[in-house]
């Protein structure tokens, strides 16, 4: 075992034997993942006025007190409105050792439907960072983009990674990896910026699909039923016609696919960074992280493309086929994960393509 590197499950499994996660309900029986952990949400939801930190001064409920406008049961399940930020206080929370911090992030089907999340903390001066020794209460905040959604007690749509010490690989190192594993499948790899490039597929989609646009003023989308919606009641399928550019139009949600296969080896975890103003003013994947074994060819991998969820900024942007579009970091697991993501986990993305989220029927 590694002196520094992601926990794996295992140890997160461990974390609560000892007292360090609590959960106010037990854990579902899916929930730890091989580099993470999936958090759910509360009973109640809070709609506020806007997006917030407590800062170093307040707890996250002395500044709902103030901002609060109405409180949401959720036991029963209820509608969360697109362009509404929500506050929901989760069922899990953290006594952490000195030694461990934590990072979040939405999961992969949050992502494709465009719900932004972000996790909170007591006297947080940033999102989605929970530092080392944290003890406290988890919030997550909600906001649906695109299309308004149900969600319960117990729906799951952020996941928390740990961490012990420094566990990012440097750029000598990545390229070491990527030498021995490949790591993304192209002739020339780009290492730069701490990360290995993904660039964006908008050639080879079949029948000229590129990609898909996210509809407005559909139906709702309730996050915990699968393959429940038909894919052209929510989404416009996007036809390059040969052209190999995409003009994104501003303020527009858009899931595209990378150019080249990504391979997460067993003993490293992998994520996303989430824009990159060095190519562009649009946001890509929203959902970073990639745990071990994906597109790895023992997990039924071979190879998965990476899925891009993508927002311009702005000002319309015009996108080219094999434009880079973000970069992967890597990071050293503590060690090899129980359960691998794919055949281990039956997960819904393994051996993707172009592939919206598992809620639409394919």
């Amino acid at each position: 075992m590694r002196d520094a590197g992601i926990l794996a499950d295992e140890d997160i499994g461990a974390l609560f034997e000892a007292g360090r996660l609590i959960a106010a309900r037990p854990l579902d029986g899916d929930q730890i993942q091989p580099a993470s952990l999936d958090l759910r949400l509360g009973r109640i939801a809070y709609r506020v006025r806007a997006s917030f930190l407590p800062g170093p001064k307040n707890t996250v409920v002395e500044k709902l007190d103030r901002l609060k406008l109405h409180e949401i049961d959720l036991s029963q399940g209820a509608v969360l409105e697109t362009g509404c930020v929500y506050i929901v206080p989760l069922l899990e929370s953290l006594e952490l050792p000195q030694e461990i911090s934590a990072s979040a992030n939405p999961k992969s089907s949050t992502g494709r439907l465009d719900i932004f999340t972000r996790v909170m903390t007591d006297h947080a001066q940033e999102f989605d960072k929970m530092p080392a020794g944290y003890h406290g209460p988890l919030y997550l905040e909600v906001s649906p983009r695109t299309f308004p959604i149900v969600v319960r007690t117990g729906s799951r749509l952020s996941q928390i990674r740990f961490r012990k010490g420094n566990a990012g690989l440097d750029e000598t190192a990545l390229a070491v990896l990527h030498e021995n594993e490949v790591l993304v499948a192209s002739e020339t790899p780009n290492i730069s910026g701490g990360g290995i490039a993904l660039s964006v597929d908008l050639e080879n989609g079949p029948d000229g699909l590129a990609g898909y646009r996210g509809k407005h003023h559909t139906a709702v989308v309730d996050v915990d039923k699968k393959a429940q919606h038909d894919i052209l009641d929510f989404w416009e399928p996007i036809y390059t016609r040969g052209n190999g550019y995409l003009i994104l139009d501003p303020d527009e949600f858009y899931i595209l696919v990378s150019r080249e296969a990504v391979h997460v080896p067993p003993l490293y975890a992998a994520e996303m960074t989430p824009f990159d103003p060095l190519v562009g003013e649009f946001r890509v994947h929203y959902a970073g992280f990639f745990d071990p074994g994906f597109g790895h060819s023992s997990a039924g991998g071979s190879g998965s493309r990476a899925v891009l969820e993508v927002r311009s900024h702005e000002v319309p942007f015009i996108l080219d086929h094999g434009q880079i579009v973000g970069r992967l970091i890597f990071e050293h697991m503590l060690r090899r994960p129980q359960a691998l993501y794919g055949t281990d986990l039956g997960s819904n993305y393994q051996a993707q393509g172009l592939k919206l989220s598992k809620h639409f029927r394919v």
